[in-house]
């Protein structure tokens, strides 16, 4: 990518933040520039929340100055923060469902007179920003709550021009949308770039920095581990700057091996999927399965778990008919993480230990009585064993990180000792340090032999980690072939077709 000519717009330097014994920041400092992206790095924890939440105004910095556009920054409050021209594009939409686009464009920003809203003054806005996105089509009266999630995105991005956006902050945008959303994102932010916004682009995946950024800032435990030019730097070096240590392999390989059948699936179906799913997984093995959103992936792994229902079809776990209930299931040696982290596949308002163990508490049960110090004993084990970094297991989960509290998501079925694991997006949202440790565990309980039904929407992953690979789409597994019998773009072929 050409680097293009820039003049600063946002600069921040020597930022620091304290929260109570804690020093999130420690003197960070960054520029954007106009129509320039600059994507900002670092593992979960490394301090870019907390950086971006000073810029929105919704944190005051305990030292260093912000400029922006050659004025001295620092607002007061998010609201402030918006109407100089900070725009902020969350992971999770902040759209309101039940209003129109034209309403939750202008929300906030509403033109009135005399206390009345000027409903042509909103509607000449909301065009010329929609325009200035190319989607003049875009029925300003439909309600948000019926477009896909990547029209939703644009709704958002529209919201942001009519403030007058000078820099736009975009935080994890393509962690749901389907690929089709994602290049139609990249489209917009290039459109974005010729209008003269600077933009700041939060994400794990590297790829998609290379594709859309220009420069690169890299945060580690609160400070600039690293900046500059994307062209000038390896994909590598930008994770050991992440991590603080060279990383060899971005994809470890644990040598395995695969043997009998352990769970057989004949003909599963749900209302309104899966649709007929038939597969076998084999102990040691790591199944992959890919498809577009809708696909139906997630809805097939919530009816193995018995977690919806009613189902047909035949499930055969060992060559055995269990009931089609989660306890059973459990009872049976499955376990699943959920791809909705935090609305069902953990209780952030429980503690670290809490989510660990709820699953299986008859270890630490007698005569109805829990043993309290044997229980955190063993989650003491499990948060060093695989690296979560907390005070304590008494922490609440909603404090950790997003990648500390999928390693406790993980934690949970192996604390379990599933012997099935059927894991739903689990390195979604989370850095590139974790995902190895991830893939790496993966391996590791594959050489154990325990079975893995992998669901993801990273290709790279899936062709790196599985075994095997299948194919759903419209409810229906396609195809399973071996992994080394497919390519990525006969994956996507498979996942897009309508036969």
């Amino acid at each position: 990518m050409s680097q293009p000519t820039t003049q600063p717009i946002l600069s921040m330097h020597g930022i620091e933040k304290r929260f109570g014994a804690t020093q999130a920041l420690k003197g960070i400092s960054l520029t954007a520039n106009a129509g320039e992206t600059m994507a900002l790095i670092g593992e979960n924890g490394a301090g870019k929340s907390t950086l971006m939440k000073i810029l929105s105004g919704a944190h005051s910095p305990d030292a260093g100055t912000m400029m922006l556009d050659g004025q001295v920054y620092r607002p007061r409050g998010p609201h402030e923060a918006r109407k100089v021209g900070i725009a902020m594009i969350y992971q999770e939409l902040s759209l309101a469902p039940d209003l129109s686009v034209e309403e939750n464009i202008m929300l906030g920003q509403e033109r009135s007179h005399f206390g009345f809203i000027q409903k042509s003054q909103h509607q000449l806005r909301v065009r010329h920003v929609l325009s200035l996105l190319g989607h003049a089509d875009l029925n300003p009266e439909r309600k948000v709550g019926s477009l896909s999630i990547g029209t939703q995105q644009i709704v958002e991005i529209a919201r942001g021009l009519a403030s007058d956006a000078k820099v736009m902050v975009f935080d994890e945008p393509t962690s749901s949308l389907a690929a089709h959303d994602v290049q139609e994102l990249f489209r917009l932010i290039r459109r974005l770039q010729t209008q003269g916004l600077a933009i700041v682009y939060i994400s794990h995946f590297l790829e998609e920095i290379r594709e859309i950024a220009h420069r690169y800032v890299v945060l580690r435990d609160g400070k600039s581990a690293g900046d500059g030019l994307l062209q000038d730097i390896s994909n590598r070096q930008i994770v050991s700057m992440m991590v603080g240590r060279n990383v060899d392999e971005l994809f470890p390989k644990v040598p395995h091996s695969m043997g009998e059948t352990v769970l057989d699936v004949s003909g599963l179906s749900g209302v309104p999927m899966p649709r007929s799913v038939s597969l076998k997984l084999r102990s040691g093995e790591v199944m992959g399965l890919f498809g577009l959103i809708g696909a139906g992936r997630t809805e097939t792994l919530r009816h193995l778990m018995g977690l919806d229902g009613p189902s047909s079809g035949s499930v055969l776990i060992r060559g055995r008919q269990g009931r089609a209930t989660p306890q059973a299931r459990i009872r049976d040696g499955l376990g699943m993480v959920s791809e909705d982290r935090k609305g069902e596949g953990l209780s952030q308002s429980m503690s670290i230990v809490d989510n660990l163990t709820l699953s299986d508490l008859k270890p630490y049960s007698k005569l109805g009585l829990l043993n309290l110090t044997k229980r955190r004993k063993e989650a003491d084990r499990w948060m060093k064993t695989l690296s979560i970094k907390a005070r304590s297991p008494l922490q609440s989960v909603s404090q950790l990180s997003g990648g500390n509290q999928q390693k406790v998501a993980i934690a949970r079925v192996l604390h379990q000792d599933a012997t099935i694991l059927l894991l739903d997006e689990p390195t979604r949202g989370i850095d590139v340090g974790t995902k190895a440790e991830i893939y790496q565990w993966v391996g590791e309980l594959a050489a154990k032999g325990k079975s893995i039904l992998f669901v993801s929407s990273y290709l790279p992953e899936l062709m790196a980690v599985c075994d095997t690979i299948g194919v759903m789409a419209k409810g229906r597994l396609r195809e399973v072939r071996p992994t080394h019998d497919w390519t990525q773009s006969e994956l996507l072929s498979v996942a897009v077709s309508t036969d």
